[in-house]
C-alpha cells in the first residue's frame, strides 16, 4: 500500500554550513537545482521576448503589418507570387480560403486568417497583450490582497470581519459569470470610462486588467490572511511592540517579510490563471477589444477556419498552453525552494 513520507530537512544540528545563512540565499540555490523549474524559467522567458520582438518581425521579417485586412495581398511561395486569398479552395471548392502555412520565415509562416492577415505576426502581437494582462492583473491583484490581508489579520475583530465578508460576497459569485457582467456594463461606455478625473477608453488593456485584478482577489487573500493570523502573535511581534513600534511598522516591517514567500508562490500560478480568463473573455468576445489582439481574440477568429486552416486556432492555443505550463511548474518549484517541508513524496 502507497504510504505519503513528508520530507523534512535533517535536523540543524547535522547542517552546520548552512546555519546563519540568508534564508533568500538557501532558496535561490535549492531553485537553481531544480532543473525543471530553470527549465520552464527560460521556457517563458522566451516566450516574453519573442512577445516583446513583434513589432521587429513584423517590421524587418514578415514586412507585414497585421492588423488592417489584407484580402488582395500576396506573398512568395517557393519563388513564386501567390494570393493571400486562394480561390476555390476547400473540399467544395467554392468561395475563397486563406493560404495555410507556408514555413517560410517572413512569409506568412502559418498562413493567413480569414481576413488576409499574417496569423504568425498576429500571434506575436497577441503574446504581448495577453501577457501585459496576465503579469500586470496577477500583480496588482497580489498587492491589493497582501495589504487587506495585513490589515485584517493585523487588527483582527470588526475589521477583520467586514473585510473577509467583502471578500466572501466576491468570492461567491461564479468567476467568469462576475467578468462578464462587469466586462459587459464597462464596454457600453463608448466615450471612454470616467476614473475620477481621467476617462479610460473602454478597448484599452487596462480594462480587463482590473477586471480580472479585481475578480481574483480573494482568491490570493484568503491564503495571505492565513499566514498573517499565524505570524501575528509570534514573540518577535511581541517584542517589536513593546519597543513602541508603529501600526505600519509592525505590518510592514515585521510581519510582511514572514508572509511575502506566500505571495512569491502564487504570483506565477496567478499569471497562469489570469492569462486562461483573459483568454476565455477575449475568446467570448469580451475581454480585448480591437483593434487590439491577443491569443483568445486569434482563437476566436480562427474558429470558423478549423477544417480548412486549424492553424489560426492551434498556433495561440499551443502558446496558451505552453506559457501555462511553464509558469505553472516555475511556481511548484519556487514553492519547493522556499519551503522545502512542504514536499510530499509517495513511496509503494
Amino acid at each position: 500500500m502507497a504510504t505519503l513520507i513528508e520530507q523534512v530537512e535533517p535536523d540543524a544540528g547535522l547542517q552546520p554550513a548552512i546555519v546563519g545563512r540568508n534564508p533568500w540565499a538557501l532558496a535561490g540555490r535549492r531553485l537553481r537545482r531544480n532543473r525543471m523549474a530553470l527549465a520552464a524559467l527560460a521556457l517563458f522567458l522566451l516566450i516574453v521576448l519573442l512577445s516583446l520582438l513583434a513589432p521587429v518581425y513584423s517590421r524587418d521579417v514578415a514586412h507585414e503589418n497585421p492588423f488592417p485586412p489584407n484580402l488582395n495581398g500576396t506573398t512568395v511561395v517557393h519563388g513564386k507570387v501567390v494570393p493571400v486569398m486562394q480561390q476555390g479552395a476547400g473540399v467544395l471548392h467554392l468561395g475563397e480560403t486563406p493560404i495555410g502555412p507556408t514555413w517560410q520565415v517572413g512569409h506568412y509562416f502559418l498562413g493567413a486568417d480569414d481576413l488576409g492577415r499574417d496569423v504568425a505576426a498576429l500571434l506575436l502581437y497577441g503574446g504581448r497583450s495577453s501577457l501585459q494582462i496576465g503579469i500586470a492583473s496577477a500583480v496588482i491583484c497580489c498587492v491589493v490582497a497582501t495589504v487587506v490581508a495585513l490589515i485584517a489579520g493585523f487588527f483582527g475583530g470588526l475589521v477583520d470581519a467586514v473585510l473577509s465578508r467583502i471578500m466572501d460576497i466576491i468570492w461567491a459569485f461564479p468567476v467568469y459569470l462576475l467578468a462578464i457582467c462587469i466586462a459587459t456594463e464597462l464596454l457600453t461606455h463608448s466615450s471612454g470610462i470616467p476614473v475620477g478625473p481621467l476617462r479610460v477608453s473602454a478597448t484599452s488593456l487596462w480594462v480587463p486588467t482590473m477586471i480580472i485584478a479585481f475578480i481574483y482577489v480573494p482568491y490570493v487573500y484568503r491564503p495571505i490572511r492565513g499566514q498573517v493570523l499565524s505570524v501575528v502573535n509570534k514573540e518577535f511581534v511581541e517584542a517589536a511592540i513593546a519597543q513602541g513600534a508603529s501600526n505600519l511598522r509592525l505590518m510592514f516591517s515585521e510581519i510582511l517579510p514572514n508572509v511575502v514567500s506566500t505571495v512569491i508562490v502564487l504570483l506565477p500560478l496567478m499569471i497562469a490563471t489570469n492569462i486562461l480568463t483573459e483568454s476565455a473573455l477575449s475568446f467570448l468576445g469580451i475581454g480585448v477589444q480591437p483593434p487590439n489582439v491577443s491569443w483568445g481574440t486569434i482563437i476566436s477568429d480562427g474558429e470558423d477556419l478549423l477544417y480548412t486552416r486549424p492553424w489560426v486556432s492551434l498556433a495561440p492555443g499551443i502558446m496558451i498552453v505552453l506559457t501555462v505550463l511553464a509558469l505553472n511548474v516555475l511556481g511548484d518549484g519556487v514553492r519547493d525552494a522556499l519551503d522545502p517541508r512542504a514536499k510530499l513524496r509517495v513511496e509503494g
